[in-house]
């Protein structure tokens, strides 16, 4: 039985209810998460995130797994229903914060920029009288104060007050035509990006000017290796699980259920047992090559990947702590 962490303290009841849910419809099934994420088709990190409370599982998931527990669909797509209005009721909550702060914060910034600016240490508080023809232009401020030229003849004299207003409107105008410009240079790059791994493969398949493609296999998006590179790998973190892999063979071994797994898109194999006990082994054998899992607490495990060009190069074989031993058949 997994041993689930606690919720986090500020999720939504209507979200902890639901996935408090999810966790007991997993208990009951006596599955563990791999074999959760290898029959519905969703990543094993996606199903710890979703049983966990930080991500919340999308309806395909959820549907997915109604049935592989044996569960209603229709009452599991109704709590779904108001855990994900209420997760979106968080997320608002969240981005309108987040945009009170940007706020405060350039509101901030412009007032910096906009005050006068504070005089240099050590220097002089009054200007020296300037000399030469300068001298007929120099008029004293009053007071005492940091002495200024007049205005040039014929050219209106500015209030300081009006001066200041100007800056903060310069810089203002200014933050807004940046922003404007992040903004378009972000446009602009996701469009030449193409929107993602999928769309990236859209316009390479469209643009005439794409690089010839190599003699590498083209995988799908999340699939990460190919034969002779799955060697050793985990096929649930490289995507080589849920909807890319089928029971190639299969055989009872005492009670446990022993099965080879076999992935034609990463031409690849492994072994899967369940109904199992901790301490069970299992292995998988193809072209030489072989590996090993050990059944833990879950009482289900599956070993790592070995290369093979046909579900029928593998053999998957167990051995329980009964001394029971058993294999596949060779096909």
């Amino acid at each position: 039985m997994p041993r689930w962490k606690a919720l986090p303290e500020e999720l939504d009841p209507q979200v902890r209810e639901f996935t408090g849910q999810l966790r007991r419809l997993v208990d009951r099934s006596g599955l563990s998460i791999a074999a959760v994420s290898d029959r519905t088709g969703y990543s094993k990190t996606s199903w710890e995130r979703y049983l966990n409370g930080r991500l919340l599982a999308p309806k395909g998931a959820i549907v997915a797994l109604a049935e592989v527990t044996g569960t209603n669909p229709i009452h599991l797509t109704t709590m779904w229903e108001l855990a994900e209005r209420a997760w979106s009721r968080s997320e608002m909550r969240h981005d309108m914060t987040m945009e009170a702060i940007r706020i405060s914060q350039a509101r901030a910034a412009l007032g910096e920029f906009g005050g006068p600016a504070a005089p240099a240490a050590g220097a002089s508080r009054t200007a020296a009288p300037p000399t030469g023809r300068d001298r007929e232009a120099y008029v004293p401020a009053q007071g005492g104060g940091r002495s200024v030229p007049p205005p040039h003849a014929g050219v209106a004299a500015v209030a300081p007050d009006q001066g200041r207003r100007r800056r903060k409107m310069t810089m203002f105008l200014a933050g807004v035509v940046g922003a404007l410009l992040v903004v378009a240079a972000a446009v602009l790059l996701t469009d030449l990006g193409g929107g993602g791994d999928d769309g990236g493969a859209k316009n390479v398949a469209q643009s005439p000017s794409a690089a010839p493609t190599t003699s590498d296999p083209q995988l799908p998006v999340g699939v990460k290796c190919s034969g002779a590179d799955c060697t050793g790998q985990d096929p649930e973190n490289m995507g080589c699980g849920g909807q890319f892999a089928t029971t190639a063979s299969r055989v009872k071994v005492g009670t446990a259920l022993v099965e080879v797994r076999y992935s034609k898109t990463c031409a690849a194999a492994w072994a899967r047992i369940t109904q199992a006990a901790p301490g069970d082994k299992v292995s998988i054998t193809a072209d030489g090559a072989s590996q090993n899992g050990l059944v833990n607490a879950d009482k289900d495990a599956y070993t790592p990947m070995v290369a093979v060009t046909a579900a029928s190069d593998a053999k998957a074989c167990a051995t329980l702590t009964t001394g029971t031993k058993g294999c596949t058949e060779e096909q």
